[in-house]
């Protein structure tokens, strides 16, 4: 049987799902990611390292994959055409309204698997408003832990690859090199910002920012570094690690 929610029909809801299933809604984006990466980027990634872990696990986890939403929070790229962004109201509504639905079904558990950084603030406010409003259980999860947020990028990027660096451009050159313009990759890395003790990306003291507050082409990071040879490395990990927390998503109960 399918693992992806949608495939199913109508009496297949109380049958194929109960109180023990798990169900993930990857969160990408639609947003300018430099001129060298597609505007699907974090689509992609959060929709492939997703559809990869449930595959991997979902008979045995119990575990289901809802259709990807394209379009969120990336008012940080409003500058740029064809970024297409929801406002952080319009998206709490649509991710309370998913949850509403959600709770409509026997299954009690939802994971959020974002990739898109400029999410997870608000997400991790929806959680808590989805668990208090609609009683399930709620996740969020990421195909890697955004630097900004307490992840790594690649040393010569000193963390600041945050958007269109080596990691991402690398995962795309492995999922989807044919999207890819590597004669467009230039190096943008904050150098004076990551000198910073506090104020930086991932630093104790956060700030607000536009992408093209770091230059006209709006990547933040090293993309030449890339290579589909690293980004395949990477994509095992993010799939890997993805399906090792839905076991723990699966067996997690409060107070336990």
């Amino acid at each position: 049987m399918s693992r992806r929610l949608a495939d199913l029909r109508a009496p297949q809801i109380a049958s194929a799902l109960t109180d023990r299933s798990t169900i993930v809604l990857p969160l990408g984006a639609i947003e300018q990611h430099g001129p060298h990466l597609p505007f699907n980027t974090d689509w992609l990634i959060a929709e492939r390292v997703a559809a990869a872990a449930v595959e991997r696990v979902g008979d045995e986890l119990d575990v289901w994959l809802l259709p990807s939403l394209a379009y969120t929070k990336s008012n940080e790229h409003a500058w740029s055409a064809g970024t297409i962004w929801l406002s952080h109201d319009t998206l709490m509504k649509v991710l309370d309204d998913i949850g509403r639905c959600v709770a409509t079904t026997p299954a009690r558990k939802l994971v959020f698997f974002n990739g898109h950084g400029g999410n997870s603030a608000l997400v991790g406010v929806a959680n808590r408003e989805i668990r208090l409003a609609h009683g399930l259980q709620t996740f969020l999860a990421h195909p890697g832990v955004p630097p900004d947020q307490g992840g790594v990028s690649a040393p010569d990027e000193l963390g600041m690859g945050i958007h269109g660096g080596t990691d991402e451009t690398s995962m795309m050159l492995h999922l989807a090199p044919e999207l890819v313009d590597m004669s467009l990759a230039t190096r943008n890395v904050p150098e004076k910002l990551a000198s910073n003790r506090y104020v930086r990306f991932g630093g104790k003291v956060g700030f607000g920012w536009l992408s093209n507050d770091f230059g006209p082409d709006g990547h933040i990071g090293d993309p030449t570094t890339a290579t589909a040879e690293h980004g395949a490395v990477l994509f095992e990990a993010a799939v890997t690690a993805f399906a090792e927390a839905l076991a723990e998503v699966a067996a997690f109960e409060f107070g336990r």
